[in-house]
């Protein structure tokens, strides 16, 4: 019965950790409907609204690969286990980081 309550309270801790993470993101105003929206306009719009959805999965990945980590108990198949969804979760914030900078190199290089 430990042990259920123990995981219960993990999960519930992961599921509200991204709650109180962006309780004070303020996303702005809405952008203007209007028929002049340029595509770098677009792009900042899709970016912003992806961005924190990007960082919750992220944080949501390292909190599930540090549990592996700590209950693994020496397991070397559960050790290797967590340690392979580390590398894989620093290989995808790695590649994310690099997505998000793409638009904003393209626009600094062509001035716009």
């Amino acid at each position: 019965m430990n042990k259920k309550l123990v995981l219960f309270s993990v999960l519930a801790t992961l599921l509200v950790l991204p709650v109180i993470g962006l309780a004070g993101f303020n996303p702005g105003d809405p952008p203007a409907s209007d028929a002049d929206l340029s595509v770098i306009q677009l792009i900042d719009v899709i970016i912003s609204f992806i961005w924190p959805i990007v960082v919750i999965v992220v944080i949501i990945l390292f909190t599930v690969s540090a549990f592996i980590f700590l209950t693994a108990q020496g397991n070397p198949e559960e050790v290797a286990r967590a340690r392979q969804a580390f590398i894989w979760g620093v290989a995808g914030t790695v590649v994310i980081f690099i997505a998000w900078s793409i638009p904003f190199i393209i626009r600094n290089t062509l001035g716009v």
